[in-house]
């Protein structure tokens, strides 16, 4: 019985602490309907970050909050457009319609944004380019990379050069398509440019090329941090499923 009194006055503490700092309501529901789990996670996700600030904290934070609210940055970015309409809030809302899987919005959204002084703008460029290549449209991912690229010489993004790239292949451009990636798996800071490459290469019938642009990335990745085995785990388990004998 003293443990039910004291987990029901956590509950009621916590959903008032909800109330007065301004949480998204959805932690009431949380809190009050998993009497352990709940508060244990609105404690890790939204206390204890803001206590220690942490750019892991953080991480974890926003983690943690599209997995219970997946809608909730999407809500607050629309909100905050409906509250000022500016080039930042028209962004806000494209990014996380991506983020979200909506990409035909998403492009309207950074259309929207590309105006005036921003027409030119590389971040903005990117985000269209990047929504248009998800809807399947290749050709005009690359031309509006090539427009970043023409208006903005010293913009630099690895992964806006990935995405040229793999533009470039969807298109058919084979040859250009590995000039670019032979050139990305030099300075890539992940794995998945070296993968990639080493697909295409597989495609064009250089087998050679492939299995040494694989073995370079999984002895790379032998000497690598642990962090960075975790973080490239999806495109390593790849290239070992595709290396034979790795």
């Amino acid at each position: 019985m003293p443990f039910f009194i004291l987990s029901i006055l956590i509950q009621v503490g916590l959903v008032i602490h909800i109330i007065k700092t301004g949480r998204n309501t959805i932690w009431i529901w949380v809190v009050v309907l998993l009497p352990l789990a709940g508060p244990i996670a609105y404690v890790a996700v939204e206390v204890l970050p803001e206590l220690f600030g942490s750019r892991g904290a953080r991480r974890l934070m926003s983690n943690a909050k599209r997995t219970i609210d997946p809608t909730g940055d999407l809500r607050t970015a629309h909100m905050r457009l409906r509250a000022t309409d500016s080039i930042d809030s028209r962004r806000r809302v494209a990014d996380e319609l991506c983020n979200a899987g909506k990409y035909d919005e998403a492009a309207e959204y950074y259309r929207l944004a590309l105006t005036g002084l921003y027409e030119h703008d590389p971040h903005l460029l990117l985000g269209l380019a990047r929504a248009q290549f998800a809807l399947g449209e290749a050709t005009h991912a690359r031309e509006t990379l090539d427009r970043l690229i023409k208006e903005n010489p010293d913009f630099k993004s690895s992964d806006g050069h990935l995405l040229y790239a793999r533009a470039l292949e969807a298109e058919g451009d084979t040859p250009k398509a590995c000039e670019e990636f032979a050139t990305l798996a030099k300075y890539y800071p992940g794995a998945e440019a070296r993968y990639r490459y080493a697909v295409l290469l597989r495609k064009t019938g250089d087998e050679k090329g492939a299995h040494d642009v694989l073995s370079q990335l999984l002895n790379d990745a032998e000497l690598a941090t642990k962090h960075y085995r975790k973080a490239q785990s999806e495109w390593l388990t790849l290239a070992k499923r595709d290396l034979p004998n790795s």
